[in-house]
């Protein structure tokens, strides 16, 4: 692996590409070159240029999203873990299919630049694989994009042909994997932040190491903290112990599971409903996108309420409602809506669900 960034080549499509060459091709312009080739360009201007730093986007999963100053010495080790970990090689297909605005994409870029994986580019869309003809050794994508290319035949096939996906970006639900549980490859569940530069634990999502646990590296320490919220100490791509709002369950072993977010927990009369959890339990039943979120209330202070996009049985609902959830659990107002509002790259927007679901009252 290479270290150094001023040795450092990107293959590309087949391709070596040195830094001079980036210049080149940013001096050239715009004008000739496809939009995602020219994103890859300007990331690899930035990333060859003297500065130790560069600057990516959070998701804005819980708020505005925020650029965040990363040293890109840490990138590199984050990209030696997860290609140590996955085996990845030099000469070894490598797919960029998202957005280079954040995090995940950039890693992608990243992992190619220092194991000197062949680098494989299309534009950042809801069906990545629709004109890929050669097998890819390795791939990262959304939770999205792996849901459409499942349900699109020829662009399946061509999954069934990549040997290692990783899924980021967004939590995997349970039809998705149980979805992926059938394919004849490695599939992964990933966890971490920008703050972690892309993922610090893998959860593997089929075949017989499959596990509900995340497993962290080896290097990374976690701790819970007195409300249990997951603590990441990993010193080797972030220098700060990170406090997260993930509330989670550590096992003697040292993998862990996620319950949700401190920042979906629902206060309702005291009592303490993980919206997540609630979601787990309905989305068998409901198969429109819908959230759950929550609305004030003078009596309890807050109460469940269930956002449907789309329109379905209200009587049949509200039957399963009362046979599946306990009745802390049961939403006291379900509203059909449009869309359920998103970020930018695709997460549920959630404070955006609760100002929707306060004014349809």
């Amino acid at each position: 692996m290479i270290f150094d960034r001023q040795r450092q080549r990107l293959l590309l499509q087949g391709k070596e590409y040195t830094a001079g060459d980036i210049s080149r091709l940013v001096a050239e312009g715009a004008e000739n070159c496809p939009p995602a080739l020219w994103d890859l360009y300007l990331f690899l201007e930035k990333w060859f240029d003297a500065s130790p730093v560069i600057t990516v986007h959070t998701s804005g999963s819980t708020g505005t999203p925020k650029g965040l100053v990363v040293r890109k010495d840490r990138m590199m080790q984050s990209a030696r873990l997860t290609c140590e970990f996955l085996n990845l090689q030099a000469g070894d297909t490598a797919l960029l299919c998202m957005n280079l605005r954040y995090i995940g994409a950039m890693m992608v870029v990243v992992r190619s630049l220092v194991a000197g994986l062949n680098l494989i580019v299309r534009p950042a869309s809801g069906h990545p694989l629709s004109d890929i003809e050669e097998p890819l050794r390795f791939a990262a994508m959304v939770p999205l994009q792996v849901y459409n290319t499942l349900h699109t035949p020829e662009e399946k096939e061509q999954l069934k042909q990549t040997e290692i996906l990783i899924i980021g970006g967004g939590a995997v639900d349970e039809a998705l994997e149980t979805e992926i549980k059938s394919l004849p490859i490695a599939v992964y569940s990933t966890y971490g932040m920008t703050e972690t530069l892309s993922h610090i634990a893998l959860r593997r999502l089929n075949g017989n190491s499959a596990s509900e646990h995340y497993y962290p590296f080896s290097s990374v320490t976690l701790s819970l903290s007195p409300e249990n919220t997951l603590v990441i100490e990993a010193p080797l791509v972030c220098d700060d112990i990170l406090q997260t709002n993930d509330i989670a369950r550590i096992y003697p072993d040292g993998s862990f599971i996620i319950l949700g977010r401190k920042d979906n927990v629902i206060n309702s009369g005291g009592i303490k409903i993980q919206a997540e959890e609630v979601e787990k339990l309905l989305r068998p039943f409901i198969l429109q996108p819908f959230v759950i979120t929550s609305v004030s209330d003078p009596r309890l202070g807050q109460v469940v309420t269930l956002l449907i996009a789309g329109q379905l049985d209200m009587e049949e609902l509200k039957n399963k409602v009362q046979e599946i959830l306990p009745p802390y659990e049961r939403p006291k107002y379900i509203r059909m809506v449009d869309l359920i509002p998103q970020t930018g790259n695709g997460k549920i927007n959630r404070i955006e669900c609760r100002t929707l679901a306060e004014k349809l009252l």
